[in-house]
């Protein structure tokens, strides 16, 4: 087998993440693929082969797979940000099952209960925070806002007909392209460094409707935004702007930051209702991307907590204090930390709008902050970003020694090898659920509850 070579084969299986297995009998290799379906027959080619592994790039589809459909999306296939709309439902729920559960019994030791994958209430126009890129289509093209093309770093696909989100993000994305491109002013080239225009960050409440814009731009140009935030405003939209903003982010990784905000129209935040409680959301601070998926994760977490009563509770990674606030009612008291000091007053504001006297919120790297915290807690719950938990803030935390413990995971490769460690200091899995936050995608959400071994 050579680099280059072209072959054929059958998708056996895909792994997670998105990771298809075609078996070669005649190189007595199996070559790994992205964004295939099981039961597929593929023509590839092979992009790298490293200490006997194979990798390869599909180029067409021969046989689709038996229960493969016409997705819904225009732009799948060509847009990097979903992989299986082109299977039912259902039958994502069970693709996403099988990976996640071959994986989960390799990792814990010994007999756990697999509670399956509860499906998100909602399949389509389900997200309510979107990061948008300008760039261009193709190399010296024209100008476009959208979202990474499957497998390039830097061109971008225009998704005005995107299924992920509602009709009002659509109209705020066509609108904001349409200002760019009048505009004449470039966007920021990944690689020289140069260009104005960089992000369209959209946010929208499912429960309240309210929406908050912010363009995301270098410093290098200057630009009038009064005609983007009037045509903005003047959108017939079925939700309520609450506040249109200007971000200045000259750092050069692609990514969202926050170098400075003006407020080109009403406020940097917006509210959402979870569970009957109200949660301020600012900008940049995390706030799960299904509201009303996150209401079935939430509601599981309350559940594999278990007895909460005259109990303290460490809610570590907290992000907007979400999960504490909903503990909260029925334990002693609950104590956030989070590294993110925007979300950190996010979360005071949230406590004191839902009448929540026993949380308390630090801001500041777990790692650092647990060793200054005056309680001790009963127990803990641990939601950490995709890397996972510092191995040293890890050791730490289970050197408090507490008898239950809940583990959320946005990455369960990340979960797995926590979980090496917390079984090696006396954990024991008890129990495993999923929740679908993001139909299309392979990404899913882990909870994980564990109790402390008494020898």
């Amino acid at each position: 087998m050579k680099k280059g070579q072209v072959f054929e084969g059958v998708i056996e299986r895909v792994d997670f993440p998105n990771s298809g297995k075609i078996f070669l009998p005649e190189e007595e290799k199996t070559v790994t693929v992205k964004n295939g379906l099981p039961g597929q027959r593929v023509r590839f080619s092979v992009h790298k082969i490293r200490q006997g592994r194979a990798e390869g790039n599909i180029i067409e589809i021969l046989e689709k797979a038996l229960k493969e459909m016409e997705p819904s999306c225009p732009h799948f296939g060509q847009c990097g940000g979903c992989t299986y709309q082109n299977l039912p439902y259902e039958e994502q729920i069970n693709l996403k099952e099988k990976q996640i559960k071959q994986m989960m019994d390799k990792a814990v030791d010994g007999a756990y209960i697999w509670e399956g994958v509860k499906p998100s209430p909602v399949q389509e126009a389900y997200r309510n925070k979107m990061e948008f890129s300008f760039g261009d289509e193709y190399k010296d093209g024209p100008l476009a806002l959208g979202m990474h093309k499957r497998g390039s770093f830097h061109d971008i696909v225009n998704v005005p007909d995107c299924r992920i989100v509602d009709e009002d993000y659509r109209k705020i994305l066509a609108c904001t392209l349409d200002f760019a491109k009048e505009s004449g002013l470039p966007y920021f080239h990944r690689m020289k460094h140069t260009g104005f225009f960089r992000h369209l960050l959209v946010r929208k409440a499912v429960k309240t409707g309210q929406l908050l814009i912010a363009l995301v731009t270098t410093s290098q140009r200057e630009c009038n935004l009064e005609s983007l935030t009037q045509r903005l405003l003047s959108l017939p939209l079925t939700g309520k702007i609450a506040g249109i903003l200007h971000t200045r982010n000259d750092g050069v990784a692609d990514v969202v930051r926050d170098e400075g905000t003006e407020i080109l129209y009403g406020q940097d935040y917006f509210y959402e209702e979870l569970l009957g409680m109200k949660f301020k959301i600012t900008p940049f601070s995390f706030f799960q991307t299904n509201s009303l998926g996150a209401e079935v994760l939430y509601e599981t977490v309350r559940e594999y907590i278990g007895d909460t009563k005259d109990k303290v509770i460490f809610d570590l990674y907290s992000g907007t204090g979400t999960i504490a606030q909903i503990l909260a009612p029925v334990a002693e008291k609950v104590v956030g930390v989070e590294i993110v000091e925007e979300a950190v007053e996010a979360a005071k504001e949230n406590a004191r709008l839902n009448s929540l006297e026993n949380c308390s919120f630090w801001a500041g790297d777990v790692l650092k902050v647990i060793d200054s915290l005056e309680e001790t807690p009963d127990l803990i719950v641990l939601d950490p970003p995709r890397d996972g938990v510092n191995p040293k803030a890890l050791e730490k935390i289970i050197g408090f020694g507490v008898d239950k413990m809940v583990y959320i995971a946005c990455k369960p490769t990340s979960l797995v090898r926590d979980l090496e460690m917390l079984q090696g200091r006396g954990y024991q899995v008890e129990k495993i659920a999923c929740v679908d936050l993001f139909p299309g995608t392979y990404h899913i959400e882990c909870v994980v509850g564990m109790k402390r071994k008494h020898i």
